[in-house]
């Protein structure tokens, strides 16, 4: 297995259609930065020691990867074991008997580490191709969560959901919102759910959909947002090393819970320490582990 070769399969998300396809791609990676013949280097944070940055060879355009938590993310050797009890998981989440610590410690990682080996490898793609990168990633991504939630049982499709608008007693016309996440029971929507890698750039819409939403229907539909991380590569030293910034925004995220709405559940693999010592902000993000072993089923 090549860089070239994992960086061909994963810019196809057609590859990409069951969990087993994400689980088999993510072994395939971890085979191949377990060697250290394939890459270049491996880059500790300067400010969060935790993190690492893998560095390609020449075959990836020497590219350096994006920050890795070394707390969350899998060797290949963890996983090997790891994905059969997600599967096993998966299949019964209900079970009391999975509803402890090391289960719900497996879902975060796994899903970490699975979404984190998908970003690697398209880290690999000339920066010219970034942007398609992004594109790519945001869309495996809703596409993984989808799949979890089907693997759960749980009726969920991305697309649109139309909203009738009626006026003037007589008058009525139909427009349609989109959306990552739509869960039903049966044929009722019963939430609507965003899903983004990260809340950078991103944060004022997932808090308007709901906003928005609610005043079309005139309804409080459960809203929620499922992010994956909120940290970046950036350069410290002038530029000869390298730790990591947080993109998420706490003064935003609360401005818009308390003045505009809160959102009924916000879930992240890779919670950051401010998501648990501040006390509003301790109140609104959980791990993602709480929205598959408790809240969605209360939202059901």
């Amino acid at each position: 297995m090549s860089i070239e070769t994992l960086r061909a399969f994963v810019i196809n998300k057609e590859n990409f259609s069951s969990l087993n396809d994400y689980i088999e791609f993510t072994t395939d990676y971890l085979s191949f930065i377990s060697d250290n013949n394939n890459i270049q280097a491996t880059i500790v944070s300067q400010n969060e020691n935790h993190y690492k940055f893998l560095q390609y060879k020449e075959d990836g355009t020497f590219n350096i990867t994006r920050p890795l938590n070394s707390n969350l993310f899998y060797s290949l050797q963890d996983f090997e074991i790891k994905k059969n009890e997600l599967i096993a998981l998966l299949g019964n989440i209900r079970a009391e008997a999975h509803n402890t610590e090391a289960y719900r410690t497996v879902l975060n990682r796994c899903i970490y580490t699975i979404q984190q080996c998908i970003g690697a490898a398209l880290d690999a793609l000339p920066a010219n191709e970034s942007n398609r990168a992004k594109k790519i990633n945001g869309d495996l991504f809703e596409r993984l969560i989808r799949l979890l939630f089907t693997m759960c049982d749980i009726s969920c499709s991305s697309g649109e959901v139309p909203i009738a608008i009626n006026f003037d007693n007589d008058e009525s016309f139909t427009m349609t919102y989109q959306h990552d996440l739509i869960v039903k029971q049966g044929s009722v929507v019963k939430a609507i759910g965003s899903v983004k890698t990260s809340s950078k750039d991103r944060i004022d819409k997932v808090f308007l959909d709901k906003f928005l939403y609610s005043r079309l229907t005139e309804t409080t539909l459960p809203h929620f947002a499922v992010f994956l991380n909120d940290v970046q590569r950036k350069k410290v030293h002038s530029g000869s090393s390298y730790g990591v910034s947080q993109t998420f925004l706490p003064g935003k995220f609360k401005a818009y819970t308390i003045k505009l709405n809160p959102l009924n559940g916000v879930y992240y693999c890779d919670i950051r320490p401010i998501m648990l010592s501040d006390n509003l902000l301790h109140q609104h993000i959980k791990t993602f582990d709480h929205l598959l072993f408790d809240d969605i089923w209360s939202l059901l």
